[in-house]
């Protein structure tokens, strides 16, 4: 970045620095006058521009930055060496940022005046508002982000007055702009809709048109590189499509909002009282860890129920408020009950999740491995590592804000806690602007490994001040409750409870508050007794609690115990609809789920229900009950686990079937999926997701050796054998393929260790090879469980052959695949090399693929057999053509030549070589006589490089014409229909139209933003189509030149021809309808139109198979076209792997 400077003698100078050593500096908003009047940075490198009006400006913004006590300072004009394209782009990249960053931000109004003047024989001073209003700086779109960027703001009069700030003066630039109060103090914009930010937009003009797009890409927190004369269509799609790509990834981070969680907690203790945190505001270990620079890291300690959870509540309130308004604050509240919030990975995510949703340039260290990934890189076997770099990377951004970084709870992440714990204190050290702050209970292998940071990082709560402190503050809080106690009403009695419950409660809130859930009970009519007869002890008080649920009858004692245990071996908290159905004896009904919160009441205080979810009410319950269950007080956790597996596929066998929400469309989005208001999976949700880990938890290992053991195994290969494809839509459903490939994983695992269970094991192995293949499509897609995953498996899996009944009919693949599963599935014998071309002969009966192996195959469209190997080119063949009389086959390669073959014998008719450069596309005429070949030499009839056109006799091979227009090279031709005219593309971006007699060139097509890759005549001559690189297709009036309608398609295409009716334009990717295209009316068309398919063919991302325009089957990454082409319901796909296959839809 360059800085402007003025010297002790006056002089001005440019300096520039490293991202990483650039001091503060102001920075000028403005609006450019003429070119010639702006200094430039030439101007400046030779001394000059004083001259210049627009010297003016960069003085006074100098001259102010000084008195600002600023060194340094930017203007736009002389800052950027706008001659270099590169260092332009850059720079228009890193606008947003640099404004971002500067100190102050100077907006100078050339048209608004604050002078005196005079008025009615009166010096009056002139009121500058209206002008303001009016400024031409509100009107033009780069200042836009000028004004949203910067903390602060400075606007200023023609005469360098200052006028106010965007603060001082936010009422009136909110009625000139309509950007809200909270956007102009400062709030992320992330926080505002993608629709709202474009509105902000308004009219704002650019000098270039993309610029009105690429001056909102830091406003978005996106990148999007300049590509000048693209045009504004193709500007903008960048802009959204980076911006649809940010949001996604935004999405697929988002395990969980911790700011949810800590609401959540709050509720759920019963609000937060601030008299129960605010004593650690004063201590003088949590102020050095505050104000200190040095001191990076503090670990809160102290034994469970001390408050700690409440305490960081309250600090997260407090911090919000107390640190820099540009500052991030990033928390995360772990709980072991709940598996989404009790790993390290899930830490890591929380975290992340916050920073980018506040500071969202932060995406860009994400993104990088994001965009190869995709969603998998946050939940797949190297997550942690992944997210691990990733944090590690944003920790080290130079562009990092200050940041508190607040983790409650270290002792229940129970998954990677060492993992975690390394992370934060090898991060302590790779940025002062990080600081950490932590909590756990008291436990040794926490402590050492934080022990590297010193004893003045901790702040522990049994220390004698400090339990001092927590005690009064315990005292607080039973003052409190107490007087929410409507049966307390005589102050003698209120003063006897409350001075019992002080001397019992030894600085811990928890005991304080189960107690006064007990004194809250209707049946508690003598407070003073009840709070008498509690012990003393955290633990105690458990013992005393499930005493009470012991002298219910006994079902009510079963019953509570069954609650308590699936409570405390639950992955996460259950839903009263799961927990009624799971937690049953057998042959029992479901409960319903206000059953299941009476029975909730009847285990006293060790749980509580919050938004229909069954918690226990701290992790010291868990704890107390998984000690009384392996001291066999209560069911055995192996018991219990075996138990919640059982009745998971008991109740899924009766739950599970096809298209449980009724979506019909195989292409159906899981993004678009609502859950119906009668959930089908709402009681079976829990169990979709972790029978498998019940199951590998019930100690049955080794299955085969026990009665238990072997009943488990016939229970679960009947479930497979069953249900296994239903239970992939259910897991697709509650979006939670993920943890079925890890479940599959565990089973599999499992299986291996048992004896005499070969036929179990067979059926595993392939059930985890299905989901592993099949994980991306059955995960977007629920549907394409029954289409894309079976038609895509091998013929010979066990689990296609289980389910073949639910292929869709309508759709065929061909060949068949294998029988086994395999690294790469069937490769058609053949290429070696990339598929870079394929055709149809015009009766449909044979497929030509032209690879970079330098050989064309020609197969059997039925059978896919492979007809004829045709070797001759030295190099790479790049496009093959069939005679319209189907007897001859062209093909062009990388050796600049054109080879004709007879395509019934395979024998090389003719090698045409007149091309200087590469041949890049050939066509025949449809009388069949001639052949054009396009090449790099800017040639026609052979397309080539060499920019030329070249039109041979197709029985001699005498080159008869050689046309020459094109200023680049010439991509594709084609003859039209009557063999009268010849129309060529070019990567000059545009289409010319020849006689094919004369040679003279009779039109000049401009239109498309990028090259032109095929042209094709409609059958009666009258239209032209055209497709580009710009991911169009234009379709021109033949004679007037006319462009009739642009169809946005997505992707450039390189095969275009028209039915005999002239009504669809054939593409290979699919059939276009353009009946509804009159000449009359299209004319004046200018805007692009979303083409409307018909019949097969392919998404323009190569994903979809479609029909009519609708995503039919999901197509593995293997599979994927490099080149496609469409006959009637038959696609034929060429892949980068070599392998060629045919689809077949018939709807």
């Amino acid at each position: 970045m360059r800085l402007l400077r003025y010297e002790e003698d006056g002089c001005l100078t440019v300096i520039s620095f490293d991202d990483n050593a650039i001091p503060q500096y102001a920075i000028l908003s403005h609006t450019w006058g003429a070119d010639a009047e702006e200094v430039t940075f030439a101007d400046l490198a030779e001394g000059g521009g004083k001259h210049k009006s627009g010297y003016k400006k960069i003085r006074f913004c100098g001259e102010q930055a000084h008195q600002d006590g600023l060194q340094y300072f930017w203007v736009d004009t002389c800052c950027i060496d706008k001659s270099d394209k590169a260092e332009l782009s850059s720079a228009i990249q890193s606008m947003f940022r640099w404004y971002q960053n500067a100190t102050k931000c100077y907006v100078y109004l050339s048209d608004v005046s604050a002078r005196k003047r005079k008025l009615d024989d009166m010096l009056t001073q002139f009121t500058w508002e209206p002008a303001f209003r009016s400024s031409r700086w509100f009107t033009r779109g780069w200042t836009l982000q000028e004004l949203l960027a910067p903390s602060i703001v400075e606007f200023f009069s023609q005469e360098w007055e200052r006028l106010g700030d965007k603060i001082s003066l936010k009422s009136l630039v909110n009625k000139v702009t309509g950007i809200p109060y909270r956007a102009l103090d400062g709030a992320p914009l992330s926080q505002f809709s993608v629709d709202e930010r474009l509105r902000w937009k308004g009219d704002r003009q650019t000098k270039r048109e993309e610029d009105a797009w690429y001056s909102l890409s830091g406003i978005f927190d996106v990148e999007i590189a300049p590509a000048y004369s693209e045009g504004a269509v193709s500007a903008f799609k960048r802009l959204k499509d980076e911006i649809d790509k940010l949001e996604i990834c935004i999405r697929d981070i988002r395990h969980t909002d911790p700011r949810y969680d800590k609401k959540r907690i709050e509720d759920t203790k019963g609000g937060l009282l601030a008299d129960s945190y605010r004593w650690v505001l004063d201590n003088t270990t949590f102020q050095q860890w505050q104000q200190d620079p040095h001191s990076r890291l503090l670990w809160v300690k102290g034994d469970p129920g001390k408050g700690k959870t409440m305490l960081f509540c309250g600090l997260v309130n407090e911090l919000q408020s107390l640190m820099p308004r540009n500052a991030l604050l990033s928390y995360f509240f772990c709980q072991a009950t709940d598996s989404r919030i009790n790993s390290a990975t899930g830490v890591i995510r929380g975290l992340l999740y916050m920073l980018v949703d506040q500071q969202p340039s932060l995406m860009s260290h994400i993104r990088r491995k994001y965009d190869h990934a995709g969603k998998a890189l946050f939940e797949d076997a190297n997550a942690w590592v992944a997210l691990s770099e990733i944090f590690t990377s944003m920790m080290q951004d130079k562009g990092l804000k200050t940041t508190y970084l607040v983790v409650d709870a270290l002792d229940e992440c129970v998954v990677d806690l060492p993992n975690l714990l390394d992370l934060i204190v090898r991060t302590t050290t790779l940025s002062p602007r990080i600081k950490w702050l932590v909590s756990s209970r008291n436990e040794s292998h926490i402590e050492e490994k934080l022990k590297s940071v010193g004893d003045q990082a901790k702040l522990s709560l049994e220390l004698m001040q400090n339990a001092e402190q927590v005690a009064r503050a315990v005292d607080a809080y039973i003052d409190h409750k107490l007087s929410c106690l409507e049966s307390l009403g005589e102050a003698d009695l209120r003063k006897q409870v409350r001075d019992e419950l002080h001397r019992k409660a030894n600085g811990t809130f928890l005991w304080v508050a189960l107690v006064m859930q007990e004194l809250e009970k209707p049946e508690s009519w003598d407070p003073l007794a009840v709070v008498m007869e509690a012990p003393a002890g955290l633990y105690q008080l458990y013992d005393r609690m499930m005493e009470q649920i012991q002298r219910l009858s006994a079902r009510n004692v079963n019953i509570c115990q069954s609650l308590l245990c699936t409570t405390a071996v639950a992955y996460r908290p259950l839903y009263l609809a799961e927990m009624g159905s799971l937690c049953r004896s057998a042959g029992q009904a479901i409960m319903v789920a206000e059953t299941v919160r009476k029975i909730v009441v009847m285990c006293g205080s060790f749980l509580t229900v919050r938004d229909g979810q069954v918690y226990l009410v701290h992790q010291s319950a868990k704890d107390y009950l998984s000690d009384k269950m392996r001291a066999a007080a209560l069911p055995s956790q192996s018991e219990m686990h075996y138990n919640l597996f059982a009745r998971s596929l008991e109740l899924l066998s009766s739950t599970l079937k096809r298209d449980m929400y009724d979506l019909v469309e195989l292409g159906f989005s899981i993004d678009e999926v609502r859950t119906p208001y009668s959930d089908p999976l709402a009681t079976a949700r829990y169990s979709c997701v972790y029978w498998i880990d019940h199951l590998y938890e019930s100690k049955l290992k080794p299955l085969g050796s026990s009665v238990g053991g072997l009943q488990a195994a016939d229970v679960v290969d009947g479930f497979l054998r069953k249900k296994y494809l239903y239970w992939l839509e259910g897991l697709s459903l509650c979006r939670s393929v993920g943890n079925g490939v890890v479940s599959m994983t565990k089973l599999w695992s499992l299986v291996q260790e048992m004896c005499d269970q070969d036929r179990l094991a067979q059926l595993v192995q392939d059930a985890w090879r299905f989901i592993m293949y099949h994980k991306g499509a059955i995960e977007g897609y629920p549907l394409q469980t029954y289409a894309s995953a079976l038609l895509f498996s091998p013929t010979g899996s066990l689990i296609r052959q289980l389910f073949q009944h639910e292929e869709p009919e309508a759709i065929r693949i061909r060949p068949a695949l294998s029988d086994e599963w395999s690294a790469c599935l069937q490769t058609l014998e053949g290429h070696s090399d990339i598929v870079s071309f394929v055709a149809f002969s015009h009766d449909s009966t044979r497929l030509a693929s032209a690879s970079s192996d330098r050989t064309v195959k020609v197969w059997d469209a039925s059978s896919g057999a492979c007809l004829q190997t045709l070797e001759g080119h030295s190099s790479a063949v790049t496009s093959v053509a069939f005679s319209h009389d189907s007897t001859r086959l062209a093909s062009a390669s990388h050796d600049r030549t054109v080879k004709v073959w007879d395509a019934s014998s395979g024998a090389c008719l003719q090698t045409l070589k007149d091309h200087s450069e590469t041949v890049s596309s050939v066509a025949f005429s449809h009388d069949s006589t001639r052949l054009a070949s396009a090449s790099w030499d800017r040639t026609l009839a052979s397309a080539s490089s060499d920019r030329t056109i070249k039109v041979w006799d197709a029985s001699s091979g005498v080159c008869l014409q050689t046309l020459e227009g094109h200023s680049h090279y010439v991509s594709f031709v084609a003859f039209s229909r009557d063999s009268m005219r010849l129309a060529s593309a070019s990567h000059d971006r545009t289409v010319k139209v020849w006689d094919a007699s004369s040679g003279a060139c009779l039109q000049t097509l401009k239109g498309h933003s990028d090259t032109v890759s095929s042209v094709a005549f409609s059958h009666d001559s009258t239209r032209l189509a055209s497709a580009s690189w710009d991911r169009t297709v234009k379709v021109w009036d033949a004679s007037s030149g006319a462009c009739l309608q642009t169809l946005d398609v997505g992707k450039a295409l390189y095969d275009l021809s028209f039915d005999p009716t002239s009504s669809r334009l054939y593409t290979e990717i699919g059939n276009i309808d353009i009946q509804s295209l009159k000449v009359s009316n299209m004319i004046n068309i200018a805007e692009s139109a979303h083409p409307l398919y018909v019949g097969t063919g392919f998404s323009s991302d190569g994903i979809w198979s479609q029909h009519a325009g609708n995503n039919v089957l999901w197509v593995p990454s293997e599979y994927r076209p490099s080149h496609s082409c469409v006959k009637g319901s038959v696609v034929g796909v060429g892949t980068g792997s070599g392998r060629v296959w045919f689809c077949s839809i018939d709807l």
